[in-house]
């Protein structure tokens, strides 16, 4: 029976071995879900899924093994539109009110109702607009989408909009999770998970329950221990480029920023313009009275930091490679000084790049900045940071 599932799992590319499908199986058989679609999707999901960048397959595959009226044709009406009345039944119990379900039921209940649809699927013989009879949009047939009725089911609708159909065949989560998509903050802590180091520190407030139940068999009465609570160690100093190039590319920054600041207790960060010179600011105005010289940060942070570079490296070759090449100041020392002199102070570094990695090859200062970073450069996408976390944390 769920054989085709098991095969359109492996088709959308996720890695499903046979173990993880015999447990879903099982898992079946042991009757852990039972007439609940909702619940049926979850136990899935958790048997099949191992990753979060694999959800979004997980959904489409889901879609295609089980919704199917989103493209339903004259073909398959039958097939796809038996499901067991026992769901819908359960599913209007947990979702209608005892108003709707009783007009359900003045109307002929879930037999009639699914009766009526196959009959109608029979009869239409193309789309349909309006009206109250026929399966189509903007009406008030039971049966569509992008109308009303209160007992309806609803067809190769998008979303839900009065949130009264009785089976909502097209449910879809996660849609922006797949490793190649640009990232949102969401994404983003999802990747920067990877680069954790736990610690216990602060105050010992936090409930130890292996420790209580250790001090009451040894005391014979109870006592109650505490531990600090456990926070990640990992101390990170972030550069962000701010200004010019990197307009476009604001609102992805930030999410990173308010991203990082919830992940990392201990986290610094600092601006500078296309590339790192004697002066950073911690304000993004960049006031040049507000300037902090470089030279501190070098000697402020130990080299157990882990220094982040965010920027699209895109800039006249100029700013690089040679003094007085910034297009704001005269600099004394060329960039490329700068930037290995940080390299140097912070040996975990890395350089994220929100220009899409395809684009890379058309702008020279790219290459050059991939080459003083030793090829250690990543693009904003959640494969992109997923792998730069990895190799920080190494």
């Amino acid at each position: 029976m769920f054989l085709p599932f098991f095969e359109n799992l492996r088709k959308a590319g996720l890695p499903v071995s046979l173990r993880e499908y015999l447990t879903f199986l099982e898992a079946m058989l042991a009757g852990l879900v039972t007439y609940d679609v909702e619940g049926f999707y979850y136990l899935a999901r958790s048997a099949m899924v191992k990753d979060e960048r694999l959800i979004d397959r997980f959904d489409r595959a889901f879609a295609a093994s089980f919704d199917g009226l989103e493209t339903i044709n004259a073909d398959d009406v039958l097939s796809a539109v038996d499901l067991p009345e026992e769901w819908l039944e359960k599913l209007a119990e947990k979702h209608l009110s005892a108003e709707e379900r009783a007009e359900i039921e003045a109307l002929g209940g879930f037999d009639k109702l699914m009766e009526t649809l196959r009959e109608r699927l029979k009869e239409q013989q193309g789309r349909h607009q309006g009206g109250s009879k026929w399966i189509g949009t903007a009406g008030t047939s039971p049966f569509g989408a992008y109308g009303y009725n209160p007992e309806g089911v609803r067809i190769g609708q998008d979303k839900s909009r009065h949130q009264r159909a009785v089976k909502v065949w097209d449910k879809r989560e996660f849609r922006n999770l797949d490793d190649n998509v640009e990232l949102g903050t969401r994404n983003i802590k999802v990747a920067l998970k990877r680069l954790r180091r736990w610690a216990r520190d602060g105050a010992a407030d936090e409930l130890d329950m292996d420790g209580t139940i250790r001090a009451t068999a040894e005391h014979g009465y109870l006592d109650v221990k505490t531990r600090p609570e456990r926070r990640n160690a990992v101390k990170v100093l972030l550069f962000l480029d701010v200004g010019g190039s990197m307009d476009p590319h604001i609102k992805v920054v930030e999410e990173l920023f308010s991203a990082a600041r919830a992940e990392f207790k201990h986290l610094e960060y600092y601006y500078f313009h296309n590339c790192l010179y004697e002066g950073v600011w911690r304000d993004n105005r960049r006031r040049w009275d507000a300037q902090i010289q470089t030279q501190e940060v070098l000697r402020t942070y130990g080299s157990d930091y882990k220094c982040i570079f965010v920027g699209d490296a895109s800039m006249s070759p100029y700013e690089i490679a040679y003094p007085g090449g910034a297009n704001e100041h005269w600099n004394a020392e060329s960039g490329q000084v700068w930037l290995e002199r940080a390299r140097a102070q912070w040996p975990g570094n890395l350089w994220i790049n929100p220009v899409p990695r395809n684009q890379w090859d058309y702008t020279h200062s790219i290459g050059m900045i991939r080459d003083i970073f030793e090829d250690r450069m990543v693009p904003m996408t959640l494969e992109g940071l997923d792998s730069g976390m990895r190799d920080l944390v190494r």
